[in-house]
């Protein structure tokens, strides 16, 4: 293998060990859940899932399962302001 290569790698594994360089900015993704598959967004800061909970709350347990997921990967702002699942 190329020693280049093989820097890259051994970089990429530490990266990955160190989860606080990484902040999402934005995802969509699917999330299936008890009843349903839903999609939840996370875009300039603001989460949108398309369950039938959402809308009247602003968050719901499909969020607030991903904000406990990726804790260290998202702007503390949106972790703040959201109730967590404890």
């Amino acid at each position: 293998m190329h020693s280049s290569l093989i820097g890259k790698i051994e970089k990429a594994k530490r990266y990955a060990q160190e989860r606080e360089r990484i902040t999402f900015s934005d995802f969509t993704v699917s999330f299936r859940g008890e009843h349903n598959i839903y999609a939840l967004s996370y875009k300039e800061g603001q989460w949108h899932c398309s369950c039938s909970f959402f809308p009247k709350w602003g968050l719901c347990s499909h969020t607030m399962a991903l904000q406990e997921i990726l804790a260290d990967m998202l702007p503390r702002e949106v972790l703040s302001s959201n109730a967590t699942a404890d």
